[in-house]
Order: structure tokens, then C-alpha cells, then sequence
């Protein structure tokens, strides 16, 4: 049963991109069958746009791994790893439930920036971009680009039916809103357990 409270609902009209767009915050996720763009910005935090490569139907999530200090991250049991899964797979099984086809989905993979500095020691984008890496790896689904790392913010712009992805690198911060909002987000998700559990296809 998919958990709605992790589905992105601010939807809007861009006018820049003349088209219907939906703007996917730290913990979201979204999927479609629908001629939408998908948009989100990233600073520790890793999106990944998955697609079904002839169907169009795609999405994209926003997560960041709890620090773990119990386990290490390549342990099964590990409190991060079980909540990268459970990222994955609710984005997974909501393009599933559209008509996705697993074995055909393509990954392009965005984020894990240094720009949480007093996160430093714990490598938060770091430990997010291999958690990810290995996971699409595993599930032999295929990453045909990424940009990742680094010390930016990036704002990713995603048109699931094309599989077509625009960066934007923010090199100038104006505000502190993206990183305010993932000290809130690292907060909650080290506070809070993961919602229920899942099915797996």
C-alpha cells in the first residue's frame, strides 16, 4: 500500500516552461504518466528520476539517509539502509501501479552536496550518493547520468516523459531556506522511525 504522506501535492504552473509542474520537498516523492515536470533542489540530500524507458511514465523522489551509528551502512540492518529502501521502493511501486515496467526503468542520479558544514563529519551527501549508486546497482537498473557531490545546491528540472533532465548549480545562496529545510527534514527523519512497512514487487 503506497503511504501518501510522502507524495508530493504542490503542484503549479511554470510559466518559464510553459507546462504543469509539481515541486518534490526533502522526504517526497512524485510519479506520473502525464506530460509534467518534476522539480526539486538538492543540497545533502540525493534525488534519483527513474523512467520506463518506453512508456514515459516517471518520477522522482528526495531523500536523505538518518545518520547510523549502529551499523554500517552495507549491513542489511542497518536503521539508514532500511530507510534508503524504503525511498526507493515507494517511488518504485507508485511507477509500477502506473504501468511501469520494472525491468525497463533508467536512473538518472542528482545531489549529496557538502552543504550541511556542520554535518561534515558524518559525509551526509557522501554516505546518500553511495547508498544510492549501490542500491540501483543491485537492482540492475541502469544510471545513465548523474551529477553528484561536490559543495552546490542544485535545483533539477525532470520531464519524466522525454527521461530529459535540466541542472541548475547554486552557486550563490540568497537565503538559508534549502538548508534550513534539510536540518528540519535530518531532524524528523532521525526522530521519527520509517512509517509501516511496505510491499516489494
Amino acid at each position: 500500500m503506497m503511504n501518501d504522506k510522502n507524495l508530493a501535492t504542490n503542484c503549479y504552473y511554470d510559466r518559464y516552461f510553459d507546462t504543469q509542474a509539481v515541486k518534490v520537498l526533502p522526504g517526497q516523492y512524485f510519479a506520473t504518466h502525464e506530460n509534467t515536470m518534476i522539480v526539486t533542489v538538492l543540497g545533502s540530500c540525493v534525488s534519483v528520476c527513474l523512467r520506463d524507458r518506453l512508456s514515459g511514465i516517471g518520477g522522482l523522489n528526495h531523500f536523505m539517509l538518518p545518520r547510523d551509528s549502529s551499523a554500517e551502512l552495507n549491513s542489511p540492518i542497518a536503521a539508514s539502509g532500511r530507510y534508503g529502501l524504503y525511498a526507493m521502493e515507494l517511488l518504485v511501486n507508485h511507477l509500477l501501479k502506473l504501468g511501469a515496467c520494472r525491468s525497463r526503468l533508467e536512473a538518472k542520479v542528482f545531489g549529496g552536496g557538502q552543504v550541511l558544514k556542520h554535518m561534515n563529519f558524518v559525509n551526509v551527501g557522501q554516505r546518500n550518493v553511495k547508498f544510492v549508486m549501490e542500491h540501483l546497482r543491485n537492482e540492475l537498473i541502469p544510471v545513465l547520468g548523474k551529477d553528484v557531490l561536490d559543495i552546490y545546491p542544485r535545483k533539477v528540472y525532470f520531464f519524466p516523459q522525454s527521461g530529459k533532465v535540466m541542472l541548475k548549480k547554486i552557486h550563490s545562496l540568497h537565503n538559508t531556506t534549502i538548508i534550513d529545510r534539510e536540518k528540519a527534514y535530518m531532524h524528523e527523519i532521525e526522530t521519527q522511525p520509517v512509517a509501516g512497512e511496505i510491499d516489494l514487487f
